[in-house]
């Protein structure tokens, strides 16, 4: 291997000071809002600092992108489950709206479930919900989904244990 592409760790400091003002100016421009892109890229340092992750230096920054890109997409996600969650709160009678320590947990939840559900293979996130939301038996969704029964049972059992994960850990 030439040195150009060997495996190299970067000190954060190093990686941060070649590519800090880079990923801000990328995340800048894909949000329209400095201090998010701020915070984005906060975050995907300290993403690659948890990661303790050896990388090629010809490729800090689609590495950079990569994790940024994840970030932004899961702000814009949660951001737009908070909202959907707030036009129903403002929908209920005020006695039946719950304390803001309430709503924090439920927003941490539906947040949780949202990751969950958007970690799951296409197929096995249809079959949950198709099972949980509409109430269809495991011979109605494999027709739907124009699979076998025992598939349908095994996605049932892989976003089941998905669900498990999220309420107790590994």
């Amino acid at each position: 291997m030439t040195a150009a592409v060997q495996p190299h760790h970067q000190d954060m400091a190093g990686l941060y000071a070649g590519h800090h003002r880079w990923l801000l100016g990328w995340l800048r421009r894909r949000t329209d809002n400095p201090e998010l892109a701020a915070d984005l890229a906060q975050d995907t340092f300290v993403r690659i600092m948890m990661s303790r992750r050896d990388f090629y230096l010809d490729e800090a920054r689609v590495l950079l992108a990569t994790i940024a890109r994840g970030l932004m997409i899961d702000h814009f996600r949660r951001c737009a489950l908070e909202a959907a969650f707030l036009e129903m709160l403002a929908q209920l009678p005020p006695e039946h709206i719950p304390s803001p320590e309430a709503r924090l947990l439920v927003l941490e939840t539906l947040n949780e479930i949202d990751a969950m559900l958007a970690a799951l293979p296409a197929k096995v996130r249809s079959a949950f919900l198709l099972s949980q939301l509409d109430g269809l038996g495991y011979a109605e969704i494999a027709v739907r989904l124009e699979v076998s029964l025992s598939s349908v049972q095994q996605y049932m059992k892989r976003a089941f244990l998905a669900c498990y994960r999220v309420q107790y850990g590994d």
